[in-house]
């Protein structure tokens, strides 16, 4: 265990996958309560991402609610559409020859998808996902800058609008069913729908746009792995980026009584980041970590978490990637370029902002 010897944020952190397992499955002692990530630590955090700022039997209750939006059956029947906007984006990013892999591209693919099971309009998406991405940036002592605050206002003002439109007219999207829903006999509250959709509209971006980027990056620097992801083997070149690239590094919990680990006694309240990316590469799970190997098991991940706060988007990700990554092997050679690459400024998120790509079509 690591103890920070920050005085203005003091925390401590488990590494090992055998402990983060632990600590992810037991809310009673590990509380989200005050958020995921230290530089947004507040009590009030559930005011801005909503369900995952929740603890059971909350949590479970808003879970349960949002997850029939992404239910096996319902995210199975998003395939063929995912799979034709991933084709429109990607003829004409193939015909450039040398396009950004993820501007240009594969950030927009999961914004499409999220937007329509939404409900945002597709003139509106290119502002929606511009004000998304500021959403997510940080400063580089990891603060909120002015332009994240800002981006964040504007998007409640946007799905504030969007609320009160469904209320006059109901459709078949995920805000008009959140307006209907009821928890406990009692409606959804216009706050809490904002911070859903606060949380999915940028969450639904950046799991699978960061995933999709690592997963380019890692196979032009392994060309071995390279040739056995574009020879079929699409699924296992996912799950090795999860493992050794996860696009989510670590999350934060409250601890809620006196623990020990190692030793060292954790008091109630202190914060603890659980370091799921670091979990990935124990030797105890996966020899040699350091290793992208497409045909290691990767059965243990905890790129997605585990416990009641699973990824409720896993499959949905997954799914997403499978698809542009099979429509990108099919459309082009194997020995693409990459240029230099521009990582995403964030304590808790790796990827990238932009990674310049030059392809030729089969």
């Amino acid at each position: 265990m690591y103890v920070s010897t920050l005085p203005e944020v003091p925390f401590y952190a488990l590494s090992r996958h055998a402990d983060v397992w632990t600590a992810w499955r037991d809310p009673a002692r590990y509380s989200n309560s005050h958020g995921v990530s230290l530089e947004l630590w507040s009590p009030q955090a559930r005011r801005r991402s909503s369900f995952i700022s929740m603890d059971p039997p909350e949590h479970t209750a808003f879970r349960a609610l949002i997850s029939r939006g992404f239910s096996p059956r319902r995210v199975a029947e998003l395939e063929p559409r995912i799979r034709e906007l991933t084709r429109a984006r990607l003829s004409t990013a193939v015909e450039m020859g040398g396009f950004d892999f993820i501007t240009d591209l594969v950030q927009r693919i999961p914004v499409d998808v999220i937007s329509e099971l939404i409900g945002v309009p597709e003139a509106d998406r290119d502002q929606v996902l511009a004000w998304s991405n500021l959403l997510v940036q940080r400063d580089e002592d990891f603060t909120m800058p002015h332009s994240a605050i800002e981006a964040t206002l504007h998007l409640v003002g946007y799905y504030t609008d969007l609320i009160a439109e469904r209320r006059r007219r109901p459709g078949e999207d995920l805000v008009s069913a959140l307006l209907a829903a009821e928890i406990d006999g009692a409606r959804l509250s216009e706050a809490d729908i904002c911070a859903v959709l606060l949380l999915l509209g940028a969450a639904g971006n950046e799991s699978t746009t960061k995933l999709l980027g690592n997963a380019w990056y890692q196979a032009a620097r392994h060309p071995g792995q390279r040739a056995l992801a574009f020879a079929g083997a699409i699924e296992a070149w996912i799950e090795e980026t999860l493992r050794y690239d996860s696009s989510g590094q670590m999350v934060a919990r409250l601890v809620t009584a006196d623990v020990t680990w190692y030793g060292q006694r954790v008091p109630a309240g202190s914060r603890m980041l659980l370091l799921g990316a670091a979990a990935n590469r124990d030797p105890r799970v996966f020899p040699d970590p350091e290793r992208f190997d497409l045909t290691r098991d990767t059965g243990d991940l905890l790129s997605f978490g585990t416990g009641p706060h699973f990824c409720l988007g896993a499959a949905l990700a997954r799914l997403e990637s499978r698809v542009v990554l099979e429509e990108l092997v099919a459309a082009v050679r194997e020995d693409y370029e990459i240029g230099t690459p521009v990582r995403m400024h964030s304590p808790n998120i790796r990827g990238f902002a932009a990674l310049p790509t030059v392809v030729e079509p089969r």
